[in-house]
């Protein structure tokens, strides 16, 4: 039977999905994000809270983050981890979701997918009646953007008084670091150039999302007038995994959105700069900007294990 995901089944968010940031309301992320915060000051207080739990970790895209702080965080809650790569399972090919799906049900306690489609991962989540956790596709990636939001908020307070400012491709991190600032009534400025600029449904969906918070969303196809005056700078890869053979011609497109000296010079003197990794230096950021003293990002990599940790924690307890 599947299970049911609907906030009215009176159990906060046990056995729920997170398949992307728009499962959760503001006040549950805001929830998580002070758990992880807990876990990260006070590691040994959550040791033993998911004794006997088993996480399954499907892979069909390489990672290092991903990988590693899922296996790390369930076994410091006292569970373990089992994985699966295209070798064992070649999801659509050798097997159905829905076979996958099925089978895990009965064998673990959740499962954790990084993959390609968003429909592969959401076909996972109906068909499975166990927490799927969704570690990256290639329309969000929602672990992400807790740990994004965890450090922004450790690094500066008054969440919603800053200017975040996010340039370059209009990717699945963009998309769920929108959704975060809508629900959370952050201050969000994408620069990306016109015909890389984030989905139109997310849009609407986050513009939606913003009247109701106070958030402001705000796509420019300008990288200087997002960064001015901002908080925070944010870029990612220009090329994602799966897009290789559009590198030379996206190098070219992207080349005006580099975070380099002359660009982070127009956001505040403080301003933290971000990467959710891996970077590919020289092309989206220069060494003296991502080795500067304003950048965060091995705090933010160090993120994803407590805001993690927190999530699985909550979908997986008893």
């Amino acid at each position: 039977m599947k299970k049911n995901t609907g906030r009215s089944a009176g159990r906060g968010l046990r056995g729920r999905d997170f398949v992307s940031v728009d499962d959760f309301s503001a006040e549950e992320i805001r929830s998580i994000l002070t758990l992880a915060s807990v876990m990260k000051s006070q590691p040994k207080k959550y040791r033993a809270s998911l004794e006997g739990k088993m996480l399954a970790l499907i892979f069909e895209k390489p990672s290092l983050r991903t990988r590693t702080t899922f296996t790390v965080g369930i076994r410091q809650l006292g569970g373990d981890s089992l994985l699966l790569t295209p070798a064992d399972i070649s999801l659509g090919k050798r097997e159905s979701v829905f076979d996958v799906a099925k089978n895990l049900e009965r064998m673990v306690d959740g499962i954790m997918i990084r993959t390609f489609g968003q429909g592969i991962c959401t076909s996972m989540a109906d068909f499975a009646s166990i927490p799927v956790i969704n570690g990256l596709t290639d329309h969000e990636h929602p672990c992400q953007a807790m740990a994004d939001i965890l450090t922004v908020m450790e690094c500066r307070k008054n969440f919603g008084k800053l200017k975040l400012a996010y340039v370059g491709d209009g990717n699945n991190v963009a998309h769920s670091l929108m959704l975060a600032a809508a629900k959370l009534g952050g201050r969000l400025f994408l620069g990306t150039p016109e015909e890389y600029r984030p989905e139109a449904g997310v849009t609407e969906r986050c513009l939606d999302l913003a009247r109701k918070s106070g958030a402001a969303i705000v796509w420019t196809a300008d990288p200087a007038e997002a960064v001015r005056g901002a908080d925070v700078v944010y870029t990612d890869t220009w090329a994602s995994m799966g897009q290789e053979g559009e590198a030379d011609v996206r190098r070219r497109i992207f080349s005006p959105y580099q975070v380099n000296r002359a660009l982070f010079s127009t956001a505040k003197p403080d301003a933290l700069f971000m990467h959710c990794l891996p970077a590919h230096r020289g092309e989206e950021v220069t060494d003296e900007i991502i080795d500067s003293p304003n950048s965060v990002v091995f705090t933010q990599a160090e993120n994803r294990l407590h805001a993690q940790k927190a999530i699985m924690f909550e979908l997986l307890r008893d």
